[in-house]
């Protein structure tokens, strides 16, 4: 058989490989999210015999933050080895094939449980507060406790991501893009333009909320605070710092209208260079899910300060930390408009071929049939 005469089965190969490629991703993402757990629970257990550099709690660089500000490594340690390498043990089943015999609302359930003790008693603002400093080149400002903060957060999202794929290989759908032979309404792109509008504006108008009063601290109005405690923010200029924080805040939720705008999917004219081409959807999707993660756990942290009495005279002072507690909303906002996003832009699937449209949808163009007729 000549070369020629083997191409085709070449291209044939080479096609097939890169679907089996595509299907080992979501395997390979579970057993990511089993290893980071258990290196971190691991780390743990060695933390709870002794070792140095536990970053939580009492030995905290800032433990005024920490939701364990009073309790040490000996106390600490161990129940949070206990929790990683739990979240580990579930994780592997999520990653093993096939059905397992526990429940799986009993699996997710646990993958929930996980995720909110990491964002709501591990993590906190301090991830995105360096988040800004990392854009601002301060890197400097990065400690111990905010890396193994990331870490801890990146091993619940991976898990995270174990358990939608889990999801959908019990449930008959495609690992890889979720849909199903039945479909769900709420997923199609009509659909998700409709609803993810609604949680894009409420993305925009939340930062704007708390933009507002750092903006009139920076032009002298102490909005929600006393006059002792702005005269005290003005003498360290922390009214200007935190104005340019807020304003970066600000810009970027306008950039969540690309959500549900044509920029969003192709580049505008003033893009010299990329006019006219086609953004590639994880452009967006990517740093849209970073911040409604960071913001909500942010907010988190404000709200469980507020209960545990943390901040002087927070009647008079407001402003200073009120806005803060609705960033859940934000969070949650964002991340449902980007998840509408998503469903617009994935197109069909490469491993399971849903989601195709017919030519004369996908082009514009009129039907085959009458394209042939002349008036």
């Amino acid at each position: 058989m000549t070369r020629v005469e083997n191409a085709p089965l070449r291209q044939a190969a080479l096609v097939e490989a890169h679907v089996h490629r595509r299907h080992d991703r979501p395997a390979r993402i579970g057993w990511a999210a089993v290893v980071a757990l258990l290196a971190y629970g691991l780390a743990h257990v060695y933390w709870a015999l002794g070792g140095s550099g536990f970053p939580f709690g009492a030995d905290d660089a800032n433990p005024e933050y920490s939701a364990f500000e009073h309790v040490g490594r000996e106390q600490l340690a161990p129940w949070v080895a206990a929790g990683f390498l739990l979240s580990a043990a579930v994780a592997v089943l999520l990653a093993l094939p096939g059905r397992r015999r526990i429940p799986t609302p009993v699996l997710l359930g646990a993958t929930g449980l996980s995720v909110a003790a990491v964002l709501g008693a591990i993590a906190d603002f301090r991830i995105l507060g360096n988040l800004a400093y990392v854009f601002m080149l301060k890197f400097s400002a990065i400690n111990w406790t905010v890396i193994n903060q990331v870490f801890a957060v990146t091993a619940v999202g991976l898990m995270t991501m174990s358990a939608v794929v889990y999801q959908r290989r019990t449930t008959g759908a495609c690992v890889t893009c979720g849909r199903a032979d039945s479909g769900a309404g709420w997923t199609e792109p009509e659909s998700a333009a409709r609803w993810g509008r609604r949680a894009a504006y409420i993305a925009v108008a939340v930062p704007l909320v708390y933009a507002s009063t750092r903006w009139a601290w920076a032009l002298g109005y102490p909005l929600g605070i006393s006059d002792k405690m702005w005269e005290e923010g003005k003498e360290d200029n922390l009214w200007l710092f935190g104005a340019a924080l807020a304003t970066m805040g600000a810009l970027g939720s306008l950039l969540t209208l690309g959500l549900v705008q044509r920029w969003g999917e192709v580049f505008p004219r003033w893009m010299i260079g990329l006019r006219g081409k086609r953004v590639p959807p994880a452009l967006a999707i990517v740093p849209a899910s970073l911040v409604s993660v960071l913001v909500t756990t942010a907010g988190i942290m404000y709200i469980r300060l507020h209960f545990q009495g943390a901040f002087d005279d927070p009647k008079e002072n407001w402003g200073a930390t009120v806005p803060e507690t609705i960033w859940p909303v934000w969070g949650l906002a964002l991340a449902a408009a980007t998840l509408a996003y998503y469903f617009r832009r994935r197109g069909a699937c490469k491993s399971c071929g849903r989601g195709a449209r017919p030519a004369a949808a996908t082009t514009g163009s009129v039907p085959a049939s009458n394209s042939s007729k002349r008036p």
